[in-house]
C-alpha cells in the first residue's frame, strides 16, 4: 500500500501565512511503502437526533462508499498532538507557562491517502464501529450494505497495478458482528461452509443455520473476503 501524507498549516495562521508555509519542505507531500494486515474502513458520523418516535435513527451506507479511502484520491484529515517544544502556530515553540510542569501544546493537521498496489488472497476488513474519547467509548450503530459475492475491487486500483491483477473480485467467507452496547455486549460470526455453500450462525456453543441475506443486515464489525480465482466457481446462496 502507498500512503500519502501532507502536513497542513495551522488553521488559525493568517491566509498569507498559510501560503508562504506550504512553500517549505515540511508541507510537501511525502509517499511510503507499508504492507497491512487488514484494512481499516471508516464510518460516518452517527446522527444525534431522532426521529419522530422518539428513536435513534439508525443510517446505512454502501462498502463500496467507504472502501473509496483506498482508491488513492480520497483525503483524509489525520489529528497528530505535538510534543512539548514541538513548533507551534507562527512557527513557535510551546510556550511554557509561569507554573512548573505545565504547558501549552496544539495539535498538527495531516492530510492523508491511502492507494492499494497489490490485492492479496485473503482481505480483512475492520469496521471502525468503537470510538474512545476521554470519558468513555462509543459505538457507531451505521448499517454497511454489501453484497456477498462479487465484491470487485478494481475500481480502487491504479492503471499500471490493474495489470498485473487478472483476479479482482471477492467472496465473503466470514462475518463477525457485535450485538449491544460496547460494554455489556457480545459477539456472532457467520461463517461459510464452502462444501455446501450454505451459511451458519455461531455464538457459543449455538450453531444455527442463517440465510445470506440476513448476514447483509447486521452489524458487521470483521470481515474476510476471500479473491475468487478464475477456475472457481459461485456457490453461496446470494
Amino acid at each position: 500500500m502507498r500512503i500519502f501524507t501532507k502536513k497542513l498549516p495551522h488553521p488559525d495562521l493568517p491566509a498569507e501565512e498559510k501560503a508562504q508555509l506550504l512553500l517549505n519542505a515540511e508541507y510537501q507531500e511525502t509517499m511510503v511503502e507499508s504492507t497491512f494486515m487488514y484494512l481499516t474502513l471508516d464510518l460516518p458520523t452517527a446522527p444525534l437526533y431522532k426521529d419522530e418516535k422518539e428513536q435513534l435513527i439508525i443510517p446505512q451506507v454502501p462498502l463500496f462508499s467507504i472502501l473509496a479511502k483506498f482508491n488513492g484520491v480520497t483525503e483524509k484529515v489525520s489529528v497528530a498532538r505535538a510534543l512539548p517544544g514541538a513548533g507551534g502556530p507562527r512557527g513557535h515553540r510551546a510556550r511554557l507557562s509561569p507554573r512548573p510542569q505545565e504547558y501549552k501544546t496544539y495539535k498538527e493537521n495531516f492530510l492523508k491517502r491511502f492507494q492499494l498496489t497489490r490485492l492479496p488472497p485473503y482481505l480483512i476488513f475492520c469496521i471502525k464501529r468503537f470510538t474512545k474519547n476521554n470519558f468513555f467509548v462509543e459505538k457507531n450503530p451505521t448499517i454497511v450494505n454489501f453484497p456477498i459475492t462479487n465484491v470487485d475491487l478494481r475500481e480502487y486500483l491504479s492503471e499500471e497495478v490493474q495489470a498485473a491483477h487478472s483476479h479482482t473480485t471477492y467472496d465473503l467467507i466470514a462475518n463477525i458482528v457485535h450485538d449491544g452496547k460496547p460494554s455489556e455486549g457480545s459477539y456472532r460470526i457467520h461463517v461459510l461452509h464452502h462444501g455446501t455453500g450454505k451459511w451458519y450462525e455461531l455464538q457459543d456453543l449455538q450453531v444455527t443455520d442463517i440465510l445470506p441475506q440476513m448476514i447483509t443486515l447486521s452489524e458487521a464489525y470483521i470481515q474476510i473476503w476471500k479473491r475468487r480465482e478464475e477456475d472457481e466457481t459461485n456457490q453461496q446462496g446470494a
